[in-house]
């Protein structure tokens, strides 16, 4: 029998920051979700995992199964602690969106912001703003590597000066086409990493699959410069050649010099091919994706 609706369910909290302290966490409150929220979860889960195990990087995947997620939305306390034990992350309980400076904090505190609330029925093919599924199924695996991890964490410690240099925008380019719309090359094959793209049907064959999209190698100036969509597939991905590339190529990069340089700049159109890309092939036909 499903549980009744109450004060606490995951609907009925969505976007309510009453509660929230001032680090904007929230109690998760795990027993309050309901049978129907449950079931919808393992649905989402049951298509996104079986996408997964053909399009998604290997750390994405291996991650996934360490979490022993799919019966039902996760408790954050148990992930926590298998996220603790491997790479010293742990997630809180937020009501929807944060202040970019809180956001910065926990992550450079390696604490990750998990959305409490779950997707209605109406919206499992499309959502306008994270929930849970797509914070946790999407992100919470990958911080289960050690170098992606480091990375987050060194991205949270780098949000304080973007702020005092006025360039958030600039440093929100670099976690958009990377934590959530990243690819990477492995076995001769592209994979996604990226949040956003595991956590969406359409977007996990499209990114890897569609030959006519644009897709660049990694290049940390140009991420920061080309803007990106927020309401359909992105017309332009950039890949890596492995995870530590995202320390060596931007976690070592000084970004003060091309904030300054360019953050008054109008930004490239996303689907825009400029000189000096290197564009990279689509390695799997479009005939053998799965839909």
């Amino acid at each position: 029998m499903e549980k009744p609706g109450s004060a606490n369910s995951s609907s009925e909290l969505r976007g309510d920051y009453t509660h929230a302290d001032a680090r904007y966490t929230v109690p998760q409150d795990h027993s309050a979700y309901t049978d129907a929220e449950h079931d919808r979860w393992r649905r989402l889960y049951a298509q996104q995992v079986k996408l997964a195990e053909k399009h998604a990087a290997r750390a994405f995947r291996n991650g996934l199964a360490r979490l022993d997620c799919a019966d039902g939305i996760p408790d954050f306390e148990r992930a926590s602690r298998i996220l603790d034990e491997a790479t010293g992350w742990r997630i809180v309980a937020v009501p929807g969106f944060i202040p970019d400076e809180v956001f910065f904090d926990h992550l450079a505190n390696r604490r990750f912001p998990v959305t409490r609330w779950i997707r209605e029925e109406h919206e499992l093919d499309y959502l306008v703003e994270p929930d849970v599924f797509h914070d946790f199924f999407g992100h919470v695996p990958m911080l289960l590597d050690p170098t992606f991890a480091d990375f987050m964490a060194a991205y949270g410690a780098a949000g304080a000066r973007a702020q005092a240099m006025d360039a958030v925008p600039m440093l929100a380019r670099i976690y958009w086409y990377t934590v959530e719309f990243g690819l990477i090359e492995e076995d001769g094959a592209l994979r996604a990493y990226g949040a956003g793209i595991v956590s969406s049907a359409g977007e996990t064959v499209f990114s890897t699959t569609d030959p006519d999209v644009l897709r660049v190698r990694m290049n940390p100036e140009r991420i920061m410069r080309t803007a990106y969509r927020i309401d359909d597939f992105q017309d332009v991905y950039f890949v890596i050649d492995d995870l530590q590339q995202l320390m060596t190529g931007l976690v070592d990069l000084d970004f003060g010099p091309i904030y300054t340089a360019y953050r008054d700049s109008e930004p490239f159109a996303p689907g825009q091919l400029l000189d000096g890309d290197t564009q990279v092939p689509i390695t799997i036909s479009p005939e053998d994706a799965t839909s």
